[in-house]
């Protein structure tokens, strides 16, 4: 059996996984963006701190910090892909106003997503690398309510398979410069993601001296994610998210879960010019 050990890391603000917390740092600039997608670049700087699990399943937290920048030039954006699945890349969004926004991404994660030295049983494994993705995502927003998901796939040919996510978050501006949001969503998984990072085959079977184990496709998690921003200045603004995911079904029964429930927390800070 698999020993958990869980390490903690504290901030000043609890806060989530780096796409959600870029998702709540450009929400208000995004608004804008949905009014008029004229042809003028806009460009967004920070900084994220944000306490994540290892890898997928891992019973242990690292703390990282990574840059949060964006430029956008009227529907295209580079750096920040809020809402396309992975937190950094280029994209274009075909449909933009104040209801609906429907666009197109390449990009992926800055760092791999697994390393074989993450865990004891991984060792000999090899490190999953990063690979490039392509995302097609859409949201809905009605008043104070927004619906949005994503369809995310390995266009890198690394075995990371194909995702899609939906997610329902509600807002609630307690004045003019606090934007509390809050919601539920949900990750369903191909069998090639869910072999890669939950299933163990033969080589791996015989390296770890544990069963082999076949992960198939299915409901991945279930999460619930809170946030917070607070505008300092008309250019300033800081925020702080949390997520808690629930791993489902073969992700949730592998012999690699140390831990079902994985937490995020973040606090980030960031100037818009």
């Amino acid at each position: 059996m698999i020993q958990r050990s869980k390490s903690t890391a504290l901030f000043f603000f609890s806060g989530a996984a780096l796409a959600a917390a870029m998702t709540a740092q450009d929400a208000r600039a995004q608004a804008r963006l949905d009014q008029a997608a004229d042809d003028s670049w806009r460009f967004s700087v920070g900084v994220g701190v944000f306490d994540r699990p290892k890898y997928p399943g891992s019973g242990e937290s690292q703390v990282v910090g990574l840059p949060l920048v964006t430029a956008n030039y009227g529907r295209y954006f580079i750096g920040g892909t809020p809402g396309a699945g992975f937190p950094f890349g280029v994209g274009f969004n075909i449909i933009q106003n104040d209801t609906w926004r429907f666009g197109v991404a390449v990009g992926g994660e800055l760092t791999k997503p697994r390393k074989e030295s993450d865990a004891p049983l991984l060792h000999g494994w090899g490190d999953i690398p990063e690979t490039a993705l392509g995302s097609v995502f859409a949201s809905y927003t009605y008043e104070w309510l927004t619906l949005r998901g994503f369809l995310v796939s390995d266009l890198g040919g690394n075995d990371q398979g194909t995702r899609i996510a939906i997610d329902l978050e509600g807002r609630y501006p307690v004045n003019e410069r606090l934007l509390l949001t809050a919601g539920p969503g949900i990750t369903w998984a191909n069998g090639n993601y869910t072999q890669t990072f939950y299933g163990i085959n033969a080589q791996q079977s015989v390296i770890a001296g544990v069963p082999q184990y076949r992960a198939g496709a299915g409901l991945n998690t279930v999460r619930f994610s809170i946030g917070a921003q607070y505008q300092l200045t008309a250019q300033w603004g800081i925020g702080a998210s949390f997520t808690t995911a629930w791993l489902q079904g073969d992700a949730k029964r592998s012999p690699i879960t140390e831990d079902k429930t994985q937490e995020t927390y973040g606090v980030f800070a960031s100037y818009r010019f």
